[in-house]
């Protein structure tokens, strides 16, 4: 009805009024215009056609604030899918932290270990060494005191043994007999 009442008031401003002569007339062409435009709103009305597309259209209106309100409904689980994804990826990253820090402690803990085992170790080994140094050295002592003695011995059984004669050969037995016999009693 009020398609009805703006095309009137359409028709009313229009040109065609204006003009001279008769308006309802074949021979005016506004007139026939006029006619034919009124004929087919008139077939639109009877045929229901402005409520059809009213419908159609509330239709497509539904259809898009579904769309809408499932396009919303998305983006709202989007984002916490995302805030989601956001808490995993820190927790992830601060449990990586974690684990970094823990293994460079324990490289610092093992480190140090290795550094005292090192140290016992060579305070071994320079034990051992020293103990081996003076073993070899107290062999080498008793070594040279042995050839000492032995020299010593060869040069004294030499040496007797030039200026030893018969008589002071057993003044020098009978010497040993008796320092032998007071030493057994």
């Amino acid at each position: 009805m009020r398609f009805m009442i703006t095309a009137l008031f359409a028709l009313g401003a229009s040109p065609a009024l204006a003009a001279t002569g008769p308006f309802v007339s074949l021979q005016n062409t506004n007139f026939v215009v006029l006619v034919a435009f009124l004929i087919f709103v008139g077939i639109l009305v009877y045929y229901q056609v402005p409520g059809k597309v009213a419908a159609l259209l509330d239709t497509r209106a539904v259809s898009i604030k579904s769309d809408l309100d499932e396009a919303r409904a998305l983006r709202e689980e989007a984002q916490s899918l995302l805030a989601s994804y956001e808490r995993k990826h820190k927790e992830v990253q601060e449990q990586a932290d974690r684990i970094v820090a823990a293994a460079k402690e324990e490289a610092n803990t093992a480190a140090a270990v290795a550094k005292d085992d090192i140290a016992k170790s060579i305070t071994r080994r320079l034990a051992a060494a020293e103990e081996q140094i003076a073993s070899a050295q107290a062999a080498a002592v008793k070594d040279v005191r042995d050839q000492a003695i032995m020299v010593a011995v060869s040069v004294a059984k030499d040496v007797m043994a030039q200026q030893m004669d018969a008589k002071s050969a057993g003044a020098l037995i009978d010497d040993a007999i008796i320092t032998v016999g007071e030493k057994l009693h």
